[in-house]
């Protein structure tokens, strides 16, 4: 399955995979709360079956309403239902997923901090200062526990095994929303809006990161994902299209 949320009518989709057929879409809060209330990040939580929804549109400077993490049961993928809400005190934004530690990452953006939820007892368990003012899109290593945060013109890594170990950065360029890791190449991702560029830079056992490549998007381009055969995928907003992107 796959979950779509729709910011229009603050609602969740489901959809089959392999048929692109709509199973049906159902509301998370009232449309007249705005992107408040609507679904930003959406997340799917193998560890417990869950689907994981942030709130409003904090680098657009719209809080979530109630400062917390939407947690639905998705036991049934085809059906969800609301399970419970995780107060977080902040607003969360990005997201990173360790199935095998049972373990979910996101920024608090009014704390300017990165943590780390168990996800089986819904508890905070470490807390980073990556130095971003604003931390955005999450990346992780899981192999080799490295978490990397996006700042608004660069990258973070953090030990993601130590708290408060902070390993590197490595400048982007203005305007990076969510970044991608690939994991077979040991590279991280990270396309700047404003910039108008595609940062890749490999990734060392240390956390260290080394630019192996800068190239032209368009403005306004974000929100990487990392392909096979070193290709990668971008949305143009304004253009109203993705772009594929050729890395040589």
């Amino acid at each position: 399955m796959v979950y779509i949320g729709n910011r229009g009518d603050s609602s969740i989709c489901v959809i089959y995979a392999a048929t692109l057929a709509l199973v049906g879409c159902s509301s998370i809060a009232d449309r007249a709360a705005g992107l408040a209330a609507a679904p930003d990040a959406v997340v799917y939580v193998a560890t417990t079956k869950e689907l994981w929804v942030t709130t409003g549109a904090p680098p657009l400077g719209v809080p979530a309403a109630d400062q917390s993490l939407l947690i639905l049961d998705a036991s049934d993928p085809k059906h969800l239902k609301q399970k419970a809400k995780f107060a977080l005190g902040a607003s969360a934004e990005g997201y990173a997923v360790d199935e095998k530690r049972g373990l979910v990452y996101t920024n608090l953006e009014e704390r300017s901090e990165t943590v780390a939820i168990d996800a089986r007892r819904k508890q905070i368990v470490s807390r980073w200062r990556s130095g971003c003012d604003e931390p955005h899109g999450l990346a992780l290593d899981k192999a080799r526990r490295i978490l990397f945060v996006a700042c608004a013109d660069r990258i973070v890594a953090l030990d993601a095994a130590r708290e408060s170990k902070v390993l590197g950065s490595i400048p982007t360029g203005d305007g990076l929303d969510n970044i991608d890791y690939s994991a077979s190449e040991k590279k991280i991702y990270a396309a700047a809006s404003i910039a108008g560029t595609l940062t890749i830079a490999s990734v060392d056992d240390h956390g260290g990161m080394k630019t192996v490549a800068t190239i032209p998007t368009v403005k306004g381009a974000r929100s990487v994902i990392a392909g096979e055969g070193s290709t990668a995928y971008l949305i143009d907003p304004a253009g109203g299209s993705i772009l594929k992107v050729g890395v040589r």
